[in-house]
């Protein structure tokens, strides 16, 4: 039994740390959008405000490949629990073809509840800051 909770430890430990990746990737993002909006002044040119959209767009897309590794590793995890005591081999493969559902895919990520209602808003929030400073 020692064997399968230091495996499934090890794994959870994969889990904490792509979820703490995506708490400061959304961090980082928000930083990043508001130090540009912070850079720009009222004369400046709209272009300089689109580059605000090339953090939101790059985060986003980092932030939904750590959702897709954790949700890969959350199926091992749930693999090796229901494993039997003398199948564990401590394996953290976490691309074996039964976990590539339709859940753990890139593009489910990429549109996940999550992912939209953090990312959406922001970039909602970065359009009114471009149009409010350039009527």
């Amino acid at each position: 039994m020692e064997n399968k909770i230091k495996h499934l430890e090890m794994i959870q430990g994969v889990i904490t740390r792509m979820a703490s990746n995506s708490f400061a990737l959304k961090g980082w993002a928000v930083t990043l959008v508001a130090g540009i909006f912070a850079l720009a002044g009222k004369d400046v040119d709209k272009i300089y405000f689109l580059v605000a959209y090339i953090p939101i767009i790059v985060f986003w897309g980092l932030d939904s490949y750590y959702l897709m590794q954790e949700r890969l590793y959350r199926s091992l995890y749930e693999t090796v629990r229901k494993q039997k005591l003398e199948e564990i081999d401590f394996s953290m493969n976490a691309n074996l073809p039964e976990f590539n559902t339709k859940k753990n895919e890139y593009g489910n990520c990429f549109f996940s509840k999550t992912e939209l209602w953090f990312y959406l808003p922001l970039a909602i929030v970065t359009a009114g800051i471009i149009i409010i400073t350039h009527i």
